[in-house]
């Protein structure tokens, strides 16, 4: 079976992955699970950029296909804020998210509601010695106040899908493997993965996935 090492450190996003590629033919490896400990600096201007980086960088240390994904919130009242700096959009060191959630409510204090956003997603998929492809995916919604659901992670509770008339952070696993940014980038990426590692990703029966 082929493996595909996933290119993250966050355990919130490492479970969203598993659970979007379950039953496709791949073994996914964890950094973890190799010894690789790795931090790379995410200094691009854009999602691309980053999840590129990550994606190298993980792959060449470890000569195993690799996926990185970069994603950000965009609030229209922000003019597209925080966008690519999303994990690091706080007025203190150390913030958790909670504190980035706490600064974004903040920010959006003076500007009048429905605070509309979208989340984005770029998934990167790299093998070694080959080419760099991507795939993207967008989530529509608005920011709420008060925070919604025990789920998910990061701005999750306080984003509100148009469509489900829930946050992230209400929906179960199921909901949001349809409906996420990162659920649709994944599934973009999906004909990709399927050219790069050279076809028989075939679907599998559900639980035979591979971690």
């Amino acid at each position: 079976m082929t493996r595909l090492l996933v290119a993250s450190n966050n355990p919130g996003k490492l479970v969203e992955i598993q659970s979007l590629l379950e039953g496709i033919n791949l073994t996914l490896v964890l950094p973890s699970q190799i010894g690789l400990n790795l931090e790379v600096e995410e200094n691009g201007a854009t999602y691309a950029e980053n999840a590129g980086l990550k994606a190298a960088a993980f792959c060449q240390a470890s000569g195993v296909p690799t996926l990185a994904d970069d994603s950000g919130l965009e609030v229209d009242a922000l003019g597209g804020q925080p966008g690519v700096r999303s994990a690091r959009f706080s007025n203190k060191p150390g913030a958790s998210d909670a504190d980035r959630r706490a600064y974004l409510l903040e920010r959006l204090q003076s500007h009048p509601r429905p605070w509309w956003a979208h989340f984005h997603c770029t998934v990167a998929m790299a093998v070694p010695g080959g080419e760099m492809r991507f795939a993207e995916g967008d989530c529509p919604g608005e920011i709420i106040s008060q925070e919604r659901g025990q789920n998910g992670f990061g701005y999750d509770p306080i984003f509100l899908l148009s469509e489900a008339g829930l946050t992230m952070a209400e929906l179960s696993m199921e909901s949001k493997n349809r409906l996420s940014h990162r659920a649709r980038a994944i599934q973009a990426a999906l004909p990709i993965l399927t050219e790069l590692l050279g076809g028989g990703l075939e679907a599998l029966p559900p639980g035979s996935f591979g971690l």
